[in-house]
């Protein structure tokens, strides 16, 4: 759900919306893109029983291809695309979960 303000058109999301970003403060330097989809497992279940629930992997440049693969190659994941977390904030999910591929994330394997 999303709150406009019909002054100037701006849609923000609603204060029900869920972010969770487990990059620290130095991953969030490095780990500035992601590859996000639509979990159709999660999505109107828990924290996002009222709408759709994102999942994305934060990576470095360097991953963003061999992530791309492995989140593409999961049956949950629906609309998958790169995103740039610098500001990333989906409009249209109720609950979004950023989640770190380091060096032991099955994608780099």
């Amino acid at each position: 759900m999303n709150i406009t303000d019909t002054r100037n058109g701006i849609s923000v999301p609603s204060l029900s919306s869920v972010f969770v970003d487990d990059r620290t403060p130095e991953q969030k330097k490095t780990h500035c893109v992601a590859v996000v989809g639509t979990d159709s497992f999660m999505s109107y279940w828990g924290h996002a029983r009222n709408g759709l629930s994102y999942a994305g992997w934060a990576c470095t440049p360097d991953d963003l291809n061999a992530v791309e693969s492995w989140v593409r190659s999961r049956s949950d994941m629906k609309r998958v695309r790169i995103v740039s977390l610098d500001g990333y904030r989906p409009s249209r999910a109720t609950h979004t979960h950023i989640y770190v591929v380091d060096k032991n994330h099955p994608a780099r394997s």
